[in-house]
Formats: structure tokens, sequence, C-alpha cells
């Protein structure tokens, strides 16, 4: 068995970017397990720019984007193993593996980063009816289709959700010719980030009908029609409603969920709402040592939020390994709760005694908010109250928070984010 300082679950930006961080932070001793046949993860078949404004200040394709990282890597010399599956992960850090070259083996890390991303939902959670033919894609899976393997999945299509990859593969199947009929989106406002809607779908006019959801698929061996329905406020389709589009795909961009399975297995204490990791200040889980970043623990809208998350989450895991991490035990922890118009926040817990001296907590609100705040709260006085303007649930929002001011309250026990409306 081979012994590692820090272990790294996945090699696409979250990985890549802890990695960096944790080689900086002086550890010699890393490894990468990545399961594809290259590093970058998603970003490879994410052929369109958009990529980098906010780490390098100029903007780049994905396949860019995950280069300089790539490169830095390699000029680090940070170990790593691609086409490997991580098959378990014990409490006490052992990595049960496998690949080609070594078939089965075994790794102790010192410290554990979880970065394996997310993957998409499925037609099956979404209870559509009819058969199952042919024609029907995740949004993903078209765009690596498109944008790796050179295969145009369908000349008709109807795309499902208005997730910022199904606005972006309208947009690239459009260039390719095919004839994107409508988006439908069953809640009232997109998933997506405006920037998409606007470069993707209104400047090709691609109709997206908002409160609107597929009832029935028509076809036995391959798609030829759907039929769209608006739906009411509990999302029940409504009488009367029904529109037939003729097509040969549909395309679902309805959710990514996190990669947990690993996470759940070592025992790793779940959030009910991102369905990943709880963690602390300090990207920690509930298992010490353990730390999680990327779209493993939350779904980001944009990758340069991936890379400076993951960036803390190397810095962290590499002060723990050269024992710099003060132990949660021996020092006080204040809770974050998410209040009115919050669906959750990163992290969850907060130990003013381990943190950087400011600390960047992001959220995701539940409905479209115009004229409005970000307030924070110890216990029951605000401490921060930040206006903006417009705020939608398919863009994360962040709210600040400084050691300083936290240790100015030895006796709080808990600190509320919350929107409040003007």
């Amino acid at each position: 068995m081979k012994n590692y300082d820090i272990v790294i679950i996945g090699g696409g930006p979250a990985g890549l970017a802890a990695a960096i961080s944790a080689r900086e932070s002086k550890i010699e001793s890393i490894l990468i397990l990545e399961r594809d046949r290259e590093l970058g993860g998603i970003l490879n078949q994410c052929i369109h720019n958009g990529f980098g404004l906010h780490t390098f200040q100029e903007e780049l394709t994905g396949p860019e984007y995950a280069d300089r990282f790539i490169c830095q890597v390699e000029e680090k010399n940070i170990a790593y193993k691609l086409n490997t599956i991580v098959l378990d992960i014990t409490s006490e850090k052992v990595i049960t593996a496998m690949n080609r070259e070594e078939g089965l083996f075994q790794t102790q890390a010192k410290a554990v980063i979880l970065a394996m991303g997310c993957r998409e939902r499925p037609r099956g959670a979404l209870n559509i009816p009819g058969y199952r033919p042919a024609g029907i894609y995740s949004a993903g899976t078209a765009q690596r289709l498109v944008n790796m393997e050179g295969c145009l999945p369908g000349r008709e299509v109807v795309i499902l959700g208005s997730g910022d990859i199904g606005l972006i593969m309208a947009r690239r199947l459009t260039l390719e010719g095919a004839k994107v009929q409508a988006v439908a989106e069953l809640m009232p406002y997109s998933g997506g980030l405006k920037r998409n809607i606007v470069q993707c779908l209104n400047d090709y006019d691609i109709p997206l009908k908002l409160s609107h959801t597929v009832i029935d698929i028509q076809g036995k061996k391959r798609v030829e029609g759907v039929t769209l329905a608006a739906v009411d406020a509990q999302g029940k389709p409504i009488p009367g409603t029904e529109e037939h589009y003729a097509c040969d795909t549909l395309l679902l961009s309805v959710g990514l969920i996190p990669e947990n399975e690993l996470s759940r297995g070592m025992g790793v204490e779940l959030n009910s709402v991102t369905s990943g990791p709880k963690v602390d200040e300090s990207l920690e889980t509930s298992l010490e040592g353990v730390f999680a970043c990327g779209n493993v623990l939350h779904v980001h809208d944009l990758v340069d939020f991936v890379s400076a998350e993951s960036a803390a989450a190397g810095r962290n895991a590499a002060a723990y390994v050269k024992g710099e991490l003060p132990g949660r035990a021996s020092v006080k922890k204040l809770f974050l709760r998410h209040g009115e118009g919050v669906r959750y926040t990163v992290p969850e817990t907060i130990c003013p005694e381990r943190m950087d001296e400011e600390l960047t907590v992001r959220f995701r609100v539940s409905r479209v908010y115009q004229s409005c705040y970000i307030s924070a709260y110890f216990d029951h006085e605000r401490i921060r109250h930040k206006k903006r303007q417009i705020m939608a649930p398919g863009e994360m929002e962040d709210i600040k928070l400084t050691k300083e001011e936290l240790l100015k309250y030895p006796d709080r026990k808990q600190i509320t984010i919350m929107i409040e409306e003007g």
C-alpha cells in the first residue's frame, strides 16, 4: 500500500485547483485519481467561451481554461492516475481503486479531498409518461456527442429544462444545423444564468416557455414528437393547454446531482438540500481530514468559483497534514443558518479561530427577488445588509464575513443569512 499526504478524488477543475494549491502550500506527496482518459473533467466538452473572467481576467473556452491548470499540475510534478475508478474510501482514509495497469490497489492518505463533480438528473427521476424510444438524451451527453465525438444527436429538437447546459446546447445545436423548437421550463423562472438566456435563446429566436413541462413522448423506436402543457403553481399540468411538437430528439436539462456515493459510503454527513457534504469554514466534512470542494459540494454556476473554493480546500488540507489546522473539538463553533429566501449556505458551521481573515459564504435564493437586501444576523443583531437589484435561483450569491468581526462576538452561537425585501 502506497502512502500519500493528500489524495484527491477527481481530476476536473476542482481537483486540479486543489492539487495546485496544496503543492503551493509545500505538500510534496499528492496524488490525483481521475476516472476519465484525461484531466480536465467536464471542461473538455465545454468548447464555448465565457470561462476565466474572474480567475484570469480574460475569456477562455473550457478546454483552454482546463489546460492552464493541467500545465501547472505537470510543471509542479503532481502525480495523477487516469482511467482509474475509486471503489471505496474508508473513514480511516484508505482508498481502494482499480485501473487496467495496476488492477485493484489501495492507497493510504493523511487527508482526502473529494472533488468528484456532479451528474445529470435522468429521465427516470421525472415520471414522464410514454415509451422509451431512441432520441432522448441528457443535455451533457448531447454536448459530448457534438463537441467531442462529432455526432449530431438529432435534427428537430425540444429541450426540457433551462439549466445552463440545456441553454448552451440550444445554441450549439442551432449552429450545427438542427432546429431547436422550444425550451420548456417547469418553474416560472429559468434555472440558468441570465447571460445564457440572452446569448443562447434570445439571439437565435428560440422560445423559452416558462411554467411548462413535457406530459407525453410519442414514438416507439425513435422520438416522433412531444406534448407540452402549462402547469399551475403546484406544477400540475393544466388541461386544455397542450401543445404538440413534432421532433426526433428530446434533451433533458433538469438539474445536476453531486456525485456523493463515495462520500455517503465513507460516512460523511450530507446536506439534504444540496446533496453534498456538510462542511465547515475550512471545507472539512464531518470526518476529520476529509475535505470537499466544487460541484460535489454544491452545484456552481461559474467554474471560476469552483477554482477559488477548491484552492481554499487544498490550502486547508495542507494545513491539516502539517498540523497547522486547530482541531475542531478545541475551538468554539458558530452555526450558520439559512433564513427567509435562502435555500442553503456553504459552509454550515464556522470556527472563527480556524478561518482565514475573510470567509466567503455562498448560497442560492429560493425564488426571484427584486430590489432586496442580503442580511446577516448574529443571533438577533444585524451585521451585514447588502443591496441587490435582482437575484434568481439560477445564479449563486455570496456574502463575506471577517474573522475580526466574528471574534468580537464570542458569546454568540448562531449566524443567520436571509433575504429582506426593500
